[in-house]
């Protein structure tokens, strides 16, 4: 049996992440509000780069792959931060899809063991976005 330890830096990334996601939420919530919205990239960022490695988040957002949602993300948080922050958000959006679909597998197997989530994941519509990406590997 395989055992992933995780070690403290990993458990404050994972952390950093979801305080990311939790603080962009809540700036979506207040109207897609400049300084959360803000924070939360930032948090976000910093999370993923704690959890997988300073080097690996160089390597993953470097890529000649992810190039064209590296710049998108990054200049969607440039203009979010200039003060136009729902063009900002649609910006970044477009780069965090190009940038993370090759996670798609990965998070449809883990949704399909949640319970009420993977009885609708299970639903042949949705199965079939989610069997489109089957079979890919992960980037990282």
């Amino acid at each position: 049996m395989v055992s992933f330890e995780m070690n403290d830096r990993k458990k404050i990334g994972l952390g950093l992440t979801g305080f990311g996601i939790f603080f962009s939420f809540l700036g979506v919530v207040f109207f897609f509000d400049k300084g959360l919205l803000a924070m939360g990239n930032i948090l976000f960022v910093s999370g993923v780069s704690l959890t997988i490695g300073l080097k690996s988040t160089m390597q993953f957002f470097m890529k000649r792959t992810n190039f064209k949602g590296t710049v998108s993300f990054g200049i969607g948080f440039l203009i979010l931060i200039m003060g136009w922050p729902i063009l900002g958000m649609i910006v970044e959006s477009y780069g965090f899809l190009v940038l993370f679909s090759g996670f798609w597998p990965t998070l449809s197997v883990f949704l399909q063991k949640i319970p009420v989530l993977g009885w609708i994941v299970q639903q042949p519509y949705i199965r079939s976005l989610f069997d489109r990406y089957r079979g890919r590997r992960v980037p990282v």
